[in-house]
């Protein structure tokens, strides 16, 4: 295996990433144009994002054990084939329940094949930079968002129809990377470039109800999953109706509230990634539970940031608050998956990743319906503030989980 092919490898996968987040947020930048056009309400809505993220968390631990059984190449080529394929189709429809068949079933079950997999992958062939190539691929999430969010906000603004548009291009682009994807991405087999986790390891191959045994043996890995729902729940709901709340409250425009609502976020989250994972790296030989550490202090020091966001009295100050969240929250993303896959033998880490998706994303899935209802008997304002609590809850959580992974390590 050549030394450059896991950097090539990221950049393919990191391109994937970018469409995965990207079109997510092609939801949350349409929103009001979708909602107006299909003539349903706030709640309604908000029901297709619970649907996706249900249907992501649902089939996510299953596309994990699949990929550690199967080939986790052809894993990651059909599943950007298929969420793309239903991004495209939700550029069609006339009803809410198709776009719930198309964006909410479709996508989400299509995108659950990609993460397992492509952090398999990525943990495999980056073990010493395990933390700093995973928050390379965390960048494609932050840029994917802002160039889709852009693009479908001010799409939404060229007629009735433009937020259809949106869907359709990234739809389309992404079924052909799909294809590139086929081409020029390696079957990489579990065990390859790695040390064996034992005499047996490359021997046999796990099943579900192996994979979740382990799982939820390790006290650790669960409370990790718990704070995961936490943070998946402000995330969900944040991407969800930020934009809406912008065009509301600041009387600004689609494609500017499009822009706003996760520009500052994630410039800031770019940051916070970047710092978090070099640090992590640094010290996680001489200091193991450095990268819970490192999560813990992202979920917590975003706590005000959330609540000055909710309750901002101008644009300005929500953009700076929406950035000083935003580096925070880059802070936790950058050692998400790598405190899990710290705690895991190697072969079950496409597994033990979808275990822990499916908790995160089936917890958070409520959040844009709660938040709808929130919108609809107060404000949206109030909903967007409660989001602070959840991630405090998360903090806390995953500082259990470092008490119960590294109660006898060495402090430093």
């Amino acid at each position: 295996m050549k030394m450059g092919y896991k950097w090539r490898a990221l950049i393919l996968l990191w391109v994937a990433f970018f469409l995965q987040q990207g079109t997510r947020q092609i939801f949350g930048a349409t929103l009001s144009s979708i909602r107006d056009s299909l003539g349903v309400s706030a709640t309604q809505i908000g029901l297709v994002a619970t649907v996706f993220t249900f249907a992501y968390g649902l089939s996510v631990p299953f596309a994990g054990v699949t990929a550690d059984l199967l080939n986790r190449k052809w894993m990651v080529v059909s599943g950007v084939f298929v969420f793309c394929l239903g991004i495209f189709a939700s550029g069609f429809v006339s009803a809410l329940g198709v776009l719930i068949v198309t964006y909410g079933l479709l996508n989400g079950f299509g995108q659950s094949f990609y993460y397992p997999s492509a952090t398999s992958i990525i943990g495999q062939l980056h073990k010493e930079t395990r933390a700093t190539a995973l928050s390379i691929l965390q960048m494609g999430l932050y840029a994917g968002i802002i160039g889709c969010s852009t693009a479908a906000g001010f799409l939404a603004e060229s007629g009735a129809d433009g937020w259809r548009t949106a869907f359709r291009v990234f739809g389309g682009i992404g079924i052909v990377w799909a294809v590139v994807l086929a081409f020029l991405l390696r079957d990489t087999r579990p065990g390859e470039g790695t040390v064996p986790d034992g005499p047996s390891a490359a021997a046999s191959k796990p099943s579900l109800r192996e994979a979740f045994v382990l799982f939820m043996a390790n006290p650790a890995a669960v409370l990790l999953a718990v704070g995961l729902g936490m943070m998946i729940y402000v995330d969900v709901g944040f991407k969800t109706w930020m934009p809406n709340h912008l065009q509301e409250v600041f009387g600004i425009e689609k494609g500017s509230a499009a822009l706003n609502a996760v520009l500052w976020h994630y410039i800031g989250a770019f940051v916070g990634v970047t710092v978090g994972g070099r640090i992590s790296d640094r010290f996680a030989a001489k200091r193991p539970s450095v990268r819970m550490e490192v999560n813990i202090v992202g979920l917590a020091c975003a706590v005000p940031f959330i609540v000055w966001m909710a309750y901002a009295s101008s644009l300005m100050t929500c953009c700076v608050a929406m950035a000083l969240f935003g580096v925070f929250r880059g802070v936790y993303d950058s050692n998400l998956l790598a405190s899990l896959l710290d705690l895991i033998p190697t072969r079950y880490h496409a597994s033990g990743a979808g275990i822990m998706l499916c908790f995160g994303f089936m917890f958070g899935s409520s959040s844009p319906t709660v938040l709808g209802v929130i919108k609809e008997h107060f404000s949206s304002a109030t909903g967007l503030a409660t989001l602070a609590g959840f991630y405090l809850v998360g903090a806390l959580v995953i500082a259990f989980a470092r008490k119960r992974a590294y109660a006898g390590a060495r402090a430093a």
